[in-house]
């Protein structure tokens, strides 16, 4: 159970948090690297299987685990489970909102949509946001609310580029799948990454890394809703390589 198989695991599962841990200073990887691999592990539970009851049973074991480590307890050899739960203790990260980020993946296992506007925002808080607050506060900082503002923006434009696969699957992803009704929601996600933005104080930039193709790809949703049905959000290879070049030198995402 080592930080290097917990990077293994986010390298092949989600490349574009690999890529912004990598382009941070080598002690924060100690702590990001199983952080990230922990979310990968929840947030595929409820797609590695086509039965409600298991997918649950997969989540509620994540629970367990994440209650044993904040108690002290002893956890399940695993080859997340271990090193995570070493950071959970050594960074003293709060059990609820790691609950919550677990509960929150229970949307997915079923094809009913979101109630309303106020629960499509609640999924991003205990998701993304949540994640984004538990990186902060593992590497020291102290900013949650710029933390969830940054992480709830970074969690709308990886949301908004997943909307046609989510569809492909049979989900309903979004409340209002207008032009206008995506335009003014992108927008929003822009405002809370602004707003994370003039309070960067307590939070530090190893962080925020991960964020670094969040303004653009919003950028592009608030100007052209369309892309988003269509599934061309996103940035070139060349332009995502230079943004997160330019984010990891200057400290500014």
């Amino acid at each position: 159970m080592t930080i290097a198989a917990c990077a293994a695991l986010v390298e092949r599962g989600d490349p574009d948090r690999f890529a912004a841990v990598m382009a941070a200073p080598v002690a924060a990887r100690e702590r990001l690297f199983p952080l990230y691999a922990f979310n990968l592990e929840v947030a595929r539970a409820p797609w590695v299987t086509q039965e409600p009851m298991i997918a649950e049973m997969r989540l509620q074991w994540w629970r367990d685990m994440v209650e044993a480590a904040v108690q002290g307890g002893p956890v399940r050899a695993h080859e997340v489970a271990g090193p995570m739960a070493d950071v959970i203790r050594e960074a003293g990260l709060p059990g609820d909102v790691l609950d919550r980020l677990v509960e929150a993946r229970r949307w997915d296992i079923y094809r009913d949509p979101f109630a309303d506007e106020a629960a499509f925002d609640a999924y991003l808080d205990d998701s993304a946001a949540g994640l984004m607050w538990l990186a902060v506060r593992a590497l020291g900082g102290t900013g949650e609310q710029a933390a969830r503002d940054a992480g709830w923006a970074m969690g709308l434009a990886n949301f908004l580029r997943a909307v046609p696969a989510l569809e492909a699957r049979g989900r309903f992803p979004l409340v209002d799948g207008r032009p206008a009704a995506v335009a003014a929601l992108a927008r929003r996600g822009l405002d809370r990454l602004a707003a994370a933005r003039r309070a960067r104080a307590g939070v530090p930039p190893a962080a925020m890394l991960a964020t670094w193709q969040a303004g653009p790809i919003l950028a592009q949703a608030a100007a052209e809703p369309l892309r988003v049905a269509e599934g061309r959000l996103g940035l070139s290879e060349a332009a995502r390589r230079g943004r997160l070049a330019w984010a990891a030198l200057t400290g500014r995402w």
